[in-house]
């Protein structure tokens, strides 16, 4: 396993990073598989050399990061040994200030995902999205207070316009209040909409990017195929599941049959293969889906097959913001 910096900064993350939203409880989404069954799967993940894992206080309603941090702590003799990120911003119960970027949620929700957690402090702490409805230098202040109380080392962001980023730097910067050093958008060979505003913005001002749902929500693993418990009911699926899309994911699996490999290992390799991409999130339901993406990191794809997993892509509406 390779360990490469988050943006510009010091800290060493894996090339793979695991996605803990998978792990949790079937109340909040009939795909979750529950510990019993993650802890296999995590195991694989560190053996294989996995550090870097990201979660999300609304994951199960908090039910992944209890899991992460069981797992975890079982798993690793340091807390230093690995990597450890989570999200505020989505509604983790029903009260008027049980979610959105105030100060007062800010606060209360990095205290509920440390106790979950069952630590003293989260490595990345990161916006979930975009709150329209708090000004920026309250969310900002309130970020830059976590991380002086030790709470987190670094911030991130997700999914959210170019110039909303770029905003919430300038009023970091202005203020001498800390910046985001990450962002997770939604990247892969089937939505490329990010190319356009906020990964030149990244790599130019050297913000590690952290992309989720990199093989699509499994539409570039399986193509046409892709039947699943999560295809069935994940509304977002109906987004990326058009003729477009497959004819992308139909170049991925001519791609991967070529090299012998699978379609999987293909996509992530792409990725990869971006200079501004740190680290994919990767979603695993089998320790299979580990193996793939450990595999992916070492595929080193020709220039001509870029091209040409990059050559039907057809542009989207923007999802997710």
């Amino acid at each position: 396993m390779e360990y490469v910096r988050l943006g510009r900064t010091g800290l060493k993350v894996s090339r793979i990073c695991l996605g803990m939203m998978t792990y949790g409880s079937r109340d909040w989404r009939d795909w979750v598989i529950d510990e019993q069954a993650a802890a296999p799967i995590v195991r694989r993940a560190v053996d294989q050399g996995i550090t870097f894992f990201d979660t999300a206080d609304m994951y199960s309603v908090g039910g992944s990061e209890e899991i992460t941090g069981r797992l975890l702590r079982s798993l690793f003799s340091r807390r230093d040994d690995y990597v450890l990120a989570t999200k505020v911003f989505f509604p983790v119960g029903d009260g008027p200030n049980d979610r959105g970027l105030s100060r007062k949620h800010i606060m209360a929700s990095i205290d509920r995902s440390l106790r979950r957690l069952g630590t003293d402090h989260v490595d990345l702490y990161q916006i979930h999205r975009w709150d329209r409805e708090t000004p920026i230098e309250e969310t900002m202040e309130a970020l830059h207070d976590v991380v002086r109380a030790g709470k987190a080392r670094y911030l991130g962001a997700s999914t959210m316009y170019a110039w909303q980023f770029a905003k919430a730097q300038f009023t970091a910067e202005k203020h001498g209040w800390t910046k985001f050093v990450s962002m997770q958008p939604q990247y892969n060979l089937a939505y490329r909409e990010e190319e356009r505003e906020m990964l030149p913005f990244c790599l130019d001002s050297g913000v590690g990017v952290i992309p989720w749902s990199p093989l699509a929500r499994g539409v570039l693993a399986r193509g046409r195929a892709a039947e699943s418990v999560r295809a069935r009911t994940d509304q977002m699926m109906a987004r990326l599941s058009t003729d477009d899309d497959f004819a992308v994911a139909d170049v991925v699996a001519d791609v991967a049959k070529a090299r012998g490999t699978s379609p999987a290992r293909v996509a992530l390799a792409w990725l990869l293969s971006k200079p501004v991409v740190t680290a994919p999130i990767i979603g695993a339901s089998k320790q299979s889906h580990i193996d793939d993406a450990v595999a992916a990191a070492d595929l080193k794809l020709t220039a001509e097959e870029i091209a040409a997993l990059e050559a039907p892509y057809r542009p989207h509406a923007v999802i997710g913001h």
